[in-house]
């Protein structure tokens, strides 16, 4: 790693060095075992996702996911009529998610690709959805992460997201962006409370943040109280 910083970009880069243990996490290792008893390893879309399409928050367009795995929730956006961008850095992840789509007979376009190398036109999604991408992006990378999302969207576009809930009993670590760096860990994943998200997203209008419902996989959708779900429009 280049010692001098002479940009911000070196910055970043500095500062994701102190992380590097979360930074290096094996994605293909972790989605490489499908028979793992891990629950949105199942096919089914998050419950608050279809009850966004159900109660008309959101209408068909075009949708980015960031962070997809293996695309149970890009393939339920397709089948509802979203031309679907859908993008994740693991290679397993994403192939397990072309061979859903192919059984499914629709159409994503996945991209390898870390998030923060993409280059989207500005205003080009009526929809960026995350389903727990963003609880492991480190403090100094939310500014980029807001960019993204605000340069993503059209005017009036809807910003969704699923994140741990802060002290879940599926992670959620309930410690302050300082800590991150004097532990120099996120310990797995942070957590977040409804007001910690209006802060960081407080340029969006918080249309609603709740704890996910508990749900059963037999109900075809994924839920669970340990994750937050929220849904912001530009």
């Amino acid at each position: 790693m280049k010692e001098t910083i002479n940009s911000y970009e070196d910055l970043l880069r500095m500062l994701d060095y102190f992380l590097k243990e979360e930074s290096e996490f094996n994605w293909d290792h972790f989605y490489s075992d499908r028979e793992r008893k891990i629950p949105f390893f199942e096919n089914h879309p998050d419950e608050n996702l279809v009850e966004y399409m159900e109660n008309g928050r959101i209408t068909a367009g075009k949708a980015l996911e960031l962070g997809c795995g293996p695309g149970r929730n890009a393939i339920y956006l397709a089948r509802n009529g979203f031309n679907v961008d859908a993008v994740d850095q693991s290679a397993e992840g994403l192939e397990w998610a072309k061979e859903r789509a192919q059984e499914q007979e629709v159409k994503v376009n996945f991209v390898q690709r870390n998030i923060f190398d993409l280059k989207i036109e500005e205003g080009s999604y009526d929809l960026v959805y995350d389903s727990g991408c963003f609880h492991h992006i480190p403090p100094h990378r939310r500014m980029s992460y807001i960019d993204l999302v605000q340069r993503a969207l059209k005017p009036g576009g809807s910003f969704a997201l699923t994140c741990f809930v802060q002290g879940g009993e599926l992670g959620g670590a309930d410690i302050s962006d300082w800590e991150v760096y004097r532990g120099k860990s996120m310990r797995g994943g942070l957590g977040f409370t409804d007001e910690k998200l209006k802060g960081i997203f407080q340029e969006f209008t918080a249309v609603e943040i709740r704890k996910m419902k508990d749900l059963n996989s037999d109900t075809g959708k994924f839920g669970t109280s340990a994750l937050l779900a929220a849904l912001f429009k530009k």
